[in-house]
């Protein structure tokens, strides 16, 4: 279905699409569903997983979840995607939320790993991958993330072989929400690009039955 709207106007629908070539994209799914099914944004909002162009054309929004930064590259380079993937991150009227792969598989210029990902190069910053160890040194730490998400001062983000944002190259576009100490410095594990993208180094899909962050995402960006 084709929707022809002036730039501007508001869409009585919006669809949130979540990549699913690889990765965490249930977990995503998931926690959407239970935000619209507890609350009211105010717009009729619909959920699919997108593996196809066809799939992305429908979408509004797009969340590139955690997983194998490498793998999703590839995977969307061998089905065809990448190129329909490239040009919707590059729209500045769609939404993008990258969390951990996806912060990856978003950022313009990887400080280690570089030969492994090719990336859609839209965020502005310079991350660095695997930035707290491998496996052995995931970790969920209790965040205060009230200076952004209203009254959310307790949110557990659990962080997975997580990247982190080791310079931002743009800071006019890209404003960091969070950060955290790492070897005697800040990084920024939470940032925006002008108002339409979003990326997290942690994974707000694996906080069980939490779904505030993905609740703002949604007022933040999407709905509103």
């Amino acid at each position: 279905m084709h929707h022809t709207h002036s730039k501007g106007s508001r869409k009585s629908m919006k669809t949130i699409g979540v990549l699913a070539l690889q990765g965490a994209f249930l977990e995503h799914t998931n926690h959407l569903k239970k935000c619209l099914a507890e609350n009211d944004y105010g717009v009729k909002i619909e959920i699919r997983t997108v593996k196809t162009p066809e799939d992305l054309t429908q979408c509004d929004a797009l969340i590139i979840p955690g997983g194998e930064s490498t793998s999703m590259s590839l995977i969307a380079q061998k089905t065809g995607l990448y190129p329909f993937l490239y040009e919707f991150v590059h729209n500045s009227e769609k939404v993008v939320w990258g969390t951990c792969a996806g912060l990856i598989f978003l950022s313009a210029q990887l400080e280690n790993e570089n030969a492994l990902v090719k990336t859609l190069g839209v965020l502005k910053v310079d991350v660095r991958r695997n930035a707290f160890g491998r496996q052995a040194q995931s970790f969920t730490q209790i965040c205060d993330f009230s200076n952004f998400i209203p009254d959310c001062d307790d949110f557990p983000a659990t962080f997975i072989r997580a990247p982190v944002i080791e310079k931002i190259l743009d800071p006019i576009a890209v404003k960091t929400l969070y950060e955290l100490p790492m070897n005697g410095k800040s990084v920024a594990v939470a940032a925006m690009q002008n108002h339409n993208i979003l990326v997290t180094s942690f994974h707000p899909e694996l906080a069980e039955n939490d779904i505030r962050f993905h609740d703002w995402f949604i007022r933040q960006f999407v709905s509103n």
